[in-house]
């Protein structure tokens, strides 16, 4: 098989095949050595390289979202992008890059606003993010810029755009502790995990490491407050930045 020869399972060759993914750069090179292309498939690779707005780690999970039936997030820390409003995505840019030019960090918000339009019509069976109570704490952009993006995630919970819960501190510990996940559920293709580092991420789809990742996704909802009690902490929280804003 295809997928042994250039040491990737099969479902990633057949989401290759079927336009729902592009290769890494590691396998178009092989591609291209196993079916003697001529490079053909690095310089496709290269090629979308330069004509994408997001870093080549995480340009493979935008390219997904759209097709995705259902979408999970879990943020311990940050609000995940697909939530994010303009001034908060523009406050997390400017703290990551405190000497970038105006136009690059807009550039940045106007790709995080493009992903989630996503959200208007939403994945066939939902976005169904799970947030730790420390990103609604964590003051990014000041109270004003918090509040705002608080009401924004309440009014999609309430508008059920969205089906999101909060872990409390009071939950104690729980899996992916100071980590980012993402799960991804499609159609026709085998669901994929997605989790980030440093300056780089990691898009899994051996089918025994995303059960396990979609096990302990399992954990962390039994660990979450109910939605209803989660919205309610929400728009507490969301009021009392916006008590904080008017004060000050």
């Amino acid at each position: 098989m295809l997928g042994e020869k250039v040491f990737v399972s099969g479902g990633y060759i057949g989401q290759f095949e079927q336009a729902i993914r592009r290769p890494q750069l590691d396998v178009a090179i092989r591609l291209d050595q196993i079916l003697q292309t001529d490079g053909f498939f690095e310089r496709t690779w290269r090629k979308l390289i330069d004509d994408q707005r997001y870093a080549d780690y995480f340009a493979k999970v935008v390219e997904l979202e759209p097709l995705a039936t259902r979408i999970c997030d879990f943020e311990s820390m940050v609000m995940p992008g697909l939530l994010q409003t303009g001034a908060y995505a523009r406050a997390i840019t400017v703290a990551a890059n405190p000497f970038a030019p105006d136009e690059f960090i807009e550039e940045k918000v106007q790709g995080r606003l493009e992903r989630a339009k996503i959200l208007k019509e939403g994945p066939a069976d939902g976005y169904w993010p799970i947030l730790h109570e420390a990103v609604l704490r964590m003051p990014v952009g000041g109270p004003a810029v918090m509040a705002e993006q608080l009401e924004h995630i309440a009014r999609l919970m309430r508008e059920r755009k969205i089906l999101l819960q909060v872990v409390p501190f009071a939950a104690g510990p729980c899996p992916f502790m100071g980590r980012m996940v993402t799960l991804m559920e499609f159609e026709d293709a085998p669901p994929t995990a997605y989790t980030e580092g440093v300056r780089s991420g990691t898009l899994l789809d051996d089918p025994a490491t995303v059960k396990r990742v979609a096990g302990e996704y399992d954990l962390l909802r039994a660990a979450a407050l109910a939605p209803k009690e989660s919205l309610a902490l929400i728009e507490s929280a969301a009021e009392e930045y916006r008590q904080c804003a008017s004060t000050t």
